[in-house]
């Protein structure tokens, strides 16, 4: 028998209920377009108590990003076992999960949203990118990187979430496509960099023992190779003498 009457939740049991309303209208709306009023209204309480819990819709914006800057770092965790090219596309596949379903959370997230030059907020993002950084790392197996792979990773955690933003204006793309190429993205960087320094090239090869010829980064070989000899015929060749 129903008695009508809701269960009283702990203040932390609360305090989760909020963050998780919050996080939900966020992901669907952007951040500056909800009210505290809303966010009472979804949580079934009354917008005072919504203050008792957090001083202000800031702190609970923040408690929100908090949320969901732990689960997109999260994303990048991956079991180091079978080739890397599939590890990583599992990868790009859980991060644009996140993204497709928290669009404007995400770019809240990235981008500051109301709480742009916010220090809480800026820590957040920062502590993300590492957390991607330092997974991209563990899959490679490198503890200590040098600093031409420490600037390719950066540089690819930088443009895979460019590229995210770039995306939700649209979608144009498949989201497959992309998650595939960016995969070959990371790839591409690393062999630029192969082309200057010897260690690379080590890392490289290394990236590439094991890869299967069916697999993300051997198909991405296997193309390059075949796309050579109509590359370099049209580039004009130097007259001797």
């Amino acid at each position: 028998m129903t008695t009508g009457l809701r269960r009283r939740m702990g203040v932390e049991e609360r305090r989760q209920q909020l963050i998780g309303v919050a996080l939900d209208l966020f992901s669907a709306r952007s951040p500056d377009e909800v009210s505290i009023d809303e966010i009472a209204s979804a949580a079934g309480i009354s917008r005072p108590l919504v203050y008792h819990y957090f001083p202000g819709k800031q702190s609970l914006y923040e408690a929100a990003l908090r949320r969901a800057a732990d689960d997109l770092a999260g994303r990048f965790e991956e079991p180091r076992e079978g080739p890397l090219g599939a590890r990583l596309v599992r990868v790009m596949r859980r991060y644009f999960d996140f993204v497709d379903d928290h669009g404007p959370g995400f770019s809240a997230l990235m981008r500051g949203g109301p709480a742009v030059g916010s220090t809480t907020t800026n820590a957040m993002i920062d502590e993300v990118r590492q957390a991607a950084y330092e997974q991209i790392l563990s899959h490679l197996d490198i503890e200590d990187p040098p600093v031409r792979l420490s600037l390719v990773v950066r540089s690819w955690v930088s443009l895979a979430e460019s590229t995210a933003l770039l995306w939700l204006d649209g979608r144009r793309i498949p989201r497959a496509e992309l998650e595939l190429q960016l995969v070959h993205d990371f790839a591409a960087l690393c062999a630029v960099s192969a082309a200057y320094d010897d260690e690379m090239a080590a890392i490289v090869a290394g990236m590439l023992e094991g890869e299967p010829l069916e697999g993300p980064l051997g198909r991405l070989v296997t193309r390059l190779i075949a796309a050579a000899p109509s590359v370099m015929a049209r580039v004009p060749q130097q007259r001797s003498g």
